[in-house]
């Protein structure tokens, strides 16, 4: 694979929007673009590489929570490892759906053509924004995810697809890949739900199944590696 090629203005940490962020346009974009949202404790930079590999034509949209968090950010206040401030998910998804329309504007983007990718607090931030501001999201694909919000809307998704990548080992987000699939299915989202030999890390084969997504119109059939539902009980 081609190593996509940028300008130096993409070293830029911007500041003029809600969200500090990083914008990464191609000499060669397609027309795509990759929102990507990265985990707690680290900041945007982290998820450039796997967005980079991934994606190589997109235009990439990489912002930073707004909490900080040990030497880094995340994106909502965290009660427990698995529980999260009710009032802080709201309020700051609230603020990144703003950020998102305000990028696609203020950068000349197609929402319609737009994936947003989310790691561990950075993909409960992308579930929740699905559920609380539908519209904005179409195509997500979430790493190491769990449902977050204590009550969640009926929000029709019918049109959208949700690409969910488990890992095998992951002893804290795994147990509730499941709930997250039945929660997206019932709300009529087009569900792609995996599972990796890996624990809350990502690596190289979550890579390679969502370049594999992405390249598909459609949700890429479970043959590559197991589907959550065909994962053993533990």
């Amino acid at each position: 694979m081609s190593v996509p090629e940028y300008s130096d203005k993409n070293s830029i940490l911007r500041e003029d929007l809600r969200f500090p962020y990083r914008l990464l346009k191609p000499a060669n974009a397609s027309g795509e673009c990759l929102f990507v949202l990265h985990g707690s404790g680290v900041d945007e930079t982290t998820m450039l590489p796997v967005a980079m590999q991934i994606a190589p034509r997109s235009v990439i949209v990489a912002a930073r929570g707004r909490i900080p968090q040990e030497d880094g950010f995340r994106w909502f206040e965290r009660i427990t490892p698995t529980s999260f401030g009710q009032a802080s998910i709201h309020a700051e998804t609230a603020a990144y759906a703003q950020f998102a329309m305000e990028a696609v504007r203020e950068h000349g983007l197609n929402l319609q053509r737009a994936t947003f990718l989310g790691y561990s607090n950075g993909a409960n931030v992308v579930s929740s924004l699905m559920l609380l501001h539908p519209g904005v999201v179409r195509q997500a694909a979430l790493l190491r995810a769990m449902p977050v919000l204590d009550t969640s809307p009926m929000t029709d998704l019918d049109g959208s697809r949700v690409l969910i990548v488990a890992g095998a080992a992951d002893q804290t987000y795994g147990p509730f890949a499941p709930a997250l699939v039945t929660l997206f299915s019932q709300r009529g989202a087009e569900v792609d739900a995996r599972i990796v030999a890996s624990g809350h890390e990502f690596g190289d084969a979550d890579a390679a199944i969502m370049r594999q997504w992405l390249a598909e119109s459609a949700p890429v059939a479970l043959r590559a590696s197991p589907s959550i539902a065909q994962a053993p009980k533990r």
